[in-house]
């Protein structure tokens, strides 16, 4: 039996020269407690060495993943020809019985006799010592990790958050010394600082010219590209009322324009760098907020992994920690948007739709982030297709016609305000506008059966003695006259059924006494009107006869008081 064993230096064949001592599995350790013993157990047929440190992590890579790579095919073919051969995976053994055509063994005493060989494995085999192995070992398992999590040293972001902080710093430093500049030779040429309002500019036209009679003879078109500029430049120097300085001024003045020139030029080769660093390492935030943006949110969450693993609604605030902390102290509104707010989508964006499109924007950016620090892929597909959506949101929310858009062969359609009444693509009406129907009037208090007909005199007298009743109730406030006068109503309208359920005879009778009632009626209610007035005027004599008497009795009080 044979025991292929693998090495950071290698693969070895070992030869079992007492296979009976497998069969005590428990007490197999006990053997390769020294090395003599080790000697007697096993021993070195062959060993297959790596030519460098690529051919070992291919070779480790191609191990764990359960497959024999080329050269250990060779190898085996050529020393395991009628052997029986014990692997420590069982899956690497299936392939190799596939493949080769040799039988393979893994039990529990194969494991075993793999940690003996283990610890045994410098004095078994020969050239191959301690010190070496374990720098060999630490060396092979850092190359491995390295490709089990796709890293590569052109993914390292540290470059990024140097070079971002320097950007910042030069920007600070630049502003400084244009700032310098200009307030030292506007002593010279004050008219200078309003005619020319770039710093690069200013810088280089300070250096060509000098001092300000200078200016006239100068050609200015390389540095300024309106030739308005240059003539008013030209002018003002003419009639400039700035102050003379001598020609030890004019020399450090210049020398501040180099220092100027030469920050400008470098941090626009470091730009050029950070663009290319972040479109190799985050291609997909690049795509989606920008190479300076993106960069400032790597710095701020101190690594592409860190920052891959914060939401979308941490990404949307990054940057404004401390109006979020006063406002949550305060009990206000949160703010919206951090470092995020610079990105060129919010800026297209109008203010009432700034917070929807940060939202949405920080939502893509957390998932292009999370693609670019964990995934496979190095393009920038996944963010370029986000940019699309978001643009498309953006038009939507403004309410703009929606064109043509990148990826897609057809424009989107127009939307229009939806009108049920009206055809598409015409301007007539479906359906003619709806009138007015008569017909479907109803009439209430009408009834289906048959009533019968009084003679019009007796309906004029009616009418005339219901108004007369009316007026006398709106006159009157006493509740018994209005009593009396809905008990003969209540008995005129139980007399008029029972007048109609009788033959036409009594219908006579009850024309007849309906002419006399109402006549009656009349004369006793002005009978009863002249009554009331007297009660009533008899009632207010009384009243006032009473209250004067109370007077006097009130007044001989007093008196006999006093």
């Amino acid at each position: 039996m044979l025991v292929l064993f693998e090495t950071p230096v290698g693969f070895a064949l070992f030869k079992v020269l007492d296979e009976g001592k497998l069969d005590k599995v428990e007490d197999l350790w006990k053997e390769f407690t020294t090395s003599d013993s080790a000697r007697r157990v096993v021993e070195l047929k062959a060993f297959n060495k790596f030519e460098n440190t690529s051919d070992a992590l291919s070779a480790a890579t191609l191990i764990i993943d359960s497959k024999p790579t080329k050269g250990l095919r060779k190898f085996l073919q050529k020393n395991c020809e009628g052997e029986t051969l014990a692997v420590a995976d069982s899956k690497l053994g299936n392939a190799i019985k596939e493949k080769l055509k040799i039988d393979c063994v893994h039990n529990s005493a194969v494991m075993e006799l793999m940690r003996g060989l283990r610890n045994q494995l410098t004095e078994l085999i020969s050239g191959l010592g301690a010190q070496d192995l374990g720098p060999m070992s630490l060396g092979l398992s850092h190359s491995l990790s390295r490709y089990k999590l796709k890293f590569s040293p052109e993914k390292v972001d540290t470059m990024i958050i140097q070079a971002i902080g320097l950007l910042d710093d030069l920007d600070k430093e630049l502003n400084t010394y244009a700032m310098r500049v200009r307030e030292w030779y506007g002593w010279h040429f004050p008219e200078l600082t309003k005619i020319v309002a770039d710093n690069i500019q200013y810088a280089k036209v300070v250096k060509m010219m000098g001092n300000r009679t200078n200016a006239v003879n100068l050609d200015f078109s390389e540095i300024l590209s309106d030739d308005e500029v240059e003539a008013q430049l030209k002018e003002a120097a003419v009639i400039s009322m700035g102050t003379e300085v001598s020609d030890l001024d004019l020399f450090n003045i210049r020398e501040l324009c180099d220092q100027v020139l030469a920050l400008s030029e470098y941090r626009a080769q470091l730009f050029d760098y950070l663009k290319s660093r972040m479109n190799t390492i985050a291609p997909n935030l690049t795509a989606l907020v920008g190479e300076l943006v993106g960069a400032r949110l790597i710095a701020h969450g101190g690594s592409l992994v860190n920052l891959a693993k914060q939401p979308g609604s941490t990404i949307q605030i990054l940057g404004a920690e401390k109006a979020l902390f006063r406002a949550l102290k305060t009990k206000h509104s949160t703010p919206k948007y951090g470092l995020i707010y610079h990105a060129s989508l919010i800026g297209q964006a109008a203010p009432k739709h700034k917070g929807k499109i940060s939202r949405s924007l920080a939502a893509k950016t957390a998932l292009a982030i999370r693609y670019d620090a964990l995934g496979d892929g190095g393009d920038n597909s996944i963010g370029l297709e986000s940019r699309i959506k978001l643009e498309t949101r953006l038009r939507v929310l403004e309410g703009k016609e929606l064109g043509k858009s990148a990826g897609s062969a057809k424009g989107k359609p127009k939307i229009e305000v939806y009108d049920k009444d009206r055809k598409k693509g015409a301007g007539a009406l479906i359906t003619p506008a709806k009138t007015y129907n008569p017909a479907a009037d109803l009439v209430l208090g009408h009834s289906t059966e048959e009533t019968p007909k009084k003679p019009e005199g007796a309906s004029k007298k009616r009418k005339h003695h219901d108004a007369e009743v009316e007026e006398t109730i709106q006159e009157d406030g006493d509740q018994e006259g209005q009593k009396k006068k809905k008990k003969k109503k209540s008995k005129e309208s139980e007399e008029s059924p029972v007048a109609d359920a009788d033959g036409g005879k009594k219908k006579k009778k009850k024309s007849k006494e309906s002419e006399e009632t109402p006549v009656a009626t009349a004369e006793d209610v002005k009978k009863e009107k002249k009554k009331k007035k007297k009660s009533d005027s008899q009632d207010a004599a009384m009243e006032t006869e009473e209250s004067g008497k109370k007077d006097k009795k009130k007044k001989k009080k007093k008196h006999s008081d006093e």
